[in-house]
């Protein structure tokens, strides 16, 4: 089925920077076909190099992402700070999508057929940040075989279902020092819920009080509700839904729920910055699926709050935008890129990941 591309209308002739093409290399890292994209810019000086890593949406390939490498690279290579820290972006094709597509029904929702909706979504952007970590293992060194120069730093950019791979790129791999999200959501359980009730799936309406019977139903069977306790960030920390969308108390954890959640909370998000932009007209992936998690993870990170000063939040949401990384969207996501590679220490990248 074809789908609007969330990217689409990102750069037009009305965007500020139209953004001019960069130098791209398309190597074979760990059996995955990967475009880099920078490498010919990298000053001589430049001996260390940040990677922002580009995950492109559902139904989309890695083409989609190149204006998005080429302006992140413009905006840093136009800064001092540039002849000292050099800027690639990476993308690949996500697992069925692209040159590695096996099963195209496997790429749609419910509505168009796909009765494995939910386990074939969750796996593969839960196989994209697995690829993104590997990837991330071999890339130097693909690409700077006299080790002349070292990654130390480690970004990522996702949109729609990259977005959903960035938040868990982010929680289970210790060298990704900050993540920007592009209409994604970090509750699971909460966007597929919310997806059953629209998609008025008999596991959903048919259950006591409706809902209640879906996680564990056919549509969402228990071995991919493990799954996603496992690697979820919202069911990691919060645990299942018990309707359509997660509610959160706003009181603050209790002395002993802090306790617990303290050792937790400092694996995923110590240190890291995140920056989350969201459509208000979003219907495909809903503001609200993810607003709970959201606000719980802000208000614990505020200043005063019992994770205070150990995570940067961002979240901003934009009126009247759907779900497409609109050009306010880009502007945003480039600022924090740029902000990060100047204002964040390096989390070097003898780190393993988690995944």
């Amino acid at each position: 089925m074809a789908a609007q591309n969330p990217m689409h209308g990102s750069f037009n002739e009305a965007f500020p920077n139209v953004p001019r093409p960069v130098s791209k290399q398309v190597l074979t890292v760990a059996g995955i076909s990967i475009a880099v994209y920078g490498l010919n810019e990298l000053t001589f000086d430049a001996r260390e190099v940040a990677c922002l890593w580009l995950l492109h949406p559902r139904l989309q390939t890695q083409a989609c992402m190149e204006p998005l490498a080429a302006a992140a690279i413009h905006d840093w290579n136009g800064r001092e700070e540039s002849k000292k820290l050099g800027l690639l972006a990476i993308t690949f094709d996500q697992r069925n999508h692209g040159s590695r597509e096996v099963d195209p029904v496997a790429n749609e929702a419910w509505r168009s057929g796909n009765k494995r909706h939910a386990q074939d979504m969750f796996s593969i952007y839960h196989g994209t940040a697995s690829d993104t970590s590997l990837l991330m293992t071999y890339l130097s060194s693909y690409i700077f075989p006299s080790s002349d120069r070292a990654i130390v730093m480690n970004l990522v950019l996702g949109v729609s279902l990259g977005g959903h791979a960035a938040w868990q790129c982010l929680v289970h791999d210790a060298r990704i020092s900050a993540a920007i999200i592009v209409i994604g959501c970090p509750d699971y359980f909460s966007l597929m819920s919310d997806r059953a009730r629209l998609s008025k799936l008999a596991s959903w309406v048919d259950s006591p009080a409706p809902g209640t019977h879906f996680l564990g139903s056919r549509d969402f069977p228990a071995g991919l509700v493990t799954a996603v306790e496992m690697h979820d960030p919202a069911a990691m920390l919060l645990g299942k839904v018990d309707g359509p969308i997660r509610q959160i108390d706003d009181e603050p954890p209790s002395p002993v729920e802090q306790a617990k959640l303290l050792p937790l909370m400092k694996r995923l998000f110590q240190g890291k910055r995140i920056l989350n932009l969201s459509g208000s007209t979003d219907k495909l992936v809903p503001y609200k699926c993810g607003e709970g998690f959201i606000r719980w993870l802000r208000a614990a990170a505020a200043p005063g709050g019992w994770f205070a000063d150990r995570v940067h939040v961002e979240d901003i949401l934009f009126e009247n935008v759907g779900h497409q990384m609109s050009q306010e969207m880009v502007v945003e996501a480039i600022r924090f890129i740029a902000q990060t590679l100047q204002n964040q220490p390096f989390t070097r990248v003898d780190k393993s990941s988690r995944i």
